[in-house]
């Protein structure tokens, strides 16, 4: 039995239905700020009769939330002065100045499909603009020693700014006309200092040989002097840690988590297209590792739960739907698996985000918590986990490098495999993969 609503909870329930509809109107005018929009949706669940016919301008206002912090404060080179760094409980000897590369590497990775559609005259492209400037602007502190906002490169003791520059130099590879071609010329060559310079670092026997090989792509798109040997044992190494149906290990041995996601399938694949398109490896190399990630993203759709959830496993749980990287990537790139619909991955992650992103996975200033659902799940970050880590979430973000006229945004609400599944409706069957 469904129990009655006292008046006052009715009238309650009734005047944030009016605020939501009277916010989300004035949100697609542009005449109020995205935080605003999101700070008042709570729900977290599409039902069939709230579709939320305009994912996208959501999505669009989740992405700008998260990211403004971060560069409306580096542009000016005010990041170290404003962000409130927060650490892991149990954060180890690394300094907290790591977390700023951080923020702007692992940030940017997602955003820059983002950053790549042209302008036009929407209030979209108003906030593309914005970010877009604001990248540029950053990633020019970022280099500058004279800039309050210069990175920690290298202070002689840890190795995590390998990680974090591979970011950067993945964001480069994938917009290289938004991000790297408009850059000054100082600039790049400056970046281009600080990238051979972490050749003194040598990565661990793990998913860490994907960062140094990376950068060394990077460099090998721009003619730079790449050191190949740290591109080609990176690839063997992961490829020879291939176990089976869209699954490899993280070094020697297997680990169930989501590094899969986070950083070996595509890393793996980006890696392999640049050296290709060099005339470097081999293109059967290239193809067997994009269909290995096509399994591994189609198993990833099914992860997702008919109320938008999703299985939560393993270390770095705070990177949160970072970890959908391959289903995102596939989607950018129309490549998902013939019977999964862009729609569908569409409504299944906007699920998901809204059960994510409420108003307390941010800090009262603005800045993602350490955890996974607001504010109370710090004890869930790793060791080597900061607030500058929480960004790499944006890897969500790659499919609003699609234009608005893609299904994927325009196609109607569709249900994913797990929602068909429990509520009796037919659904595709699942087998393991030989390659």
């Amino acid at each position: 039995m469904v129990k009655s609503l006292d008046l006052k909870t009715s009238f309650s329930i009734m005047k944030r239905r009016n605020f939501l509809r009277s916010s989300y109107l004035l949100g697609l005018l542009g005449l109020l700020p995205a935080g605003k929009i999101l700070a008042n949706d709570t729900n977290i669940v599409q039902t069939e009769n709230n579709k939320n016919k305009n994912d996208r301008a959501w999505w669009v206002a989740l992405l700008d939330k998260i990211s403004t912090p971060v560069l409306a404060n580096m542009s000016k080179g005010e990041l170290r002065k404003n962000m409130i760094m927060e650490v892991s409980p149990t954060y180890d000897k690394r300094g907290k100045e790591v977390g700023y590369m951080e923020a702007i590497g692992r940030l940017i990775v997602g955003i820059a499909p983002f950053l790549a559609l042209p302008d036009d005259d929407t209030a979209e492209s108003e906030i593309r603009k914005r970010l877009r400037l604001q990248t540029l602007q950053s990633l020019a502190h970022a280099v500058d020693p004279q800039s309050p906002d210069y990175l920690l490169w290298d202070d002689g003791k840890t190795a995590q700014p390998l990680v974090d520059a591979a970011f950067i130099a993945h964001a480069f590879i994938i917009a290289p006309d938004t991000l790297w071609t408009p850059l000054e010329e100082k600039t790049k060559q400056q970046f281009i200092k600080e990238f051979k310079a972490l050749r003194r670092v040598n990565p661990g026997n793990n998913n860490w040989v994907l960062f140094a090989a990376m950068i060394e792509s990077f460099l090998l798109l721009t003619n730079n002097g790449p050191d190949t040997q740290r591109i080609d044992s990176a690839i063997d190494k992961i490829t020879n840690w291939y176990v089976g149906d869209g699954w490899y290990k993280d070094g020697e041995k297997f680990h169930f988590d989501h590094y899969n996601g986070f950083v070996i399938q595509p890393m793996l694949v980006d890696v392999l297209k640049t050296n290709i398109a060099k005339g470097r490896r081999d293109k059967k190399e290239y193809d067997i590792a994009y269909k290995r990630m096509q399994r591994y993203a189609y198993q990833q759709e099914r992860y997702i739960s008919p109320e938008g959830t999703f299985l939560v496993v393993g270390r770095s749980s705070t990177y949160r739907v970072g970890a959908f990287q391959p289903l995102t990537k596939l989607a950018l790139e129309n490549a998902l698996p013939t019977d999964i619909k862009p729609a569908q991955v569409r409504s299944a992650l906007t699920a998901v985000m809204k059960n994510l992103f409420i108003p307390s996975t941010f800090t009262k200033e603005g800045w993602l918590t350490l955890g996974l659902v607001g504010d109370k799940q710090a004890n869930i970050a790793d060791s080597y986990s900061n607030t500058g880590s929480m960004y790499l979430t944006s890897l969500v973000f790659l499919p609003l490098g699609l234009p608005a006229t893609h299904e994927f945004w325009s196609a109607p609400f569709t249900e994913w495999t797990q929602r068909k599944a429990w509520s009796g409706k037919p659904f595709g069957k699942d087998y393991a993969v030989d390659y």
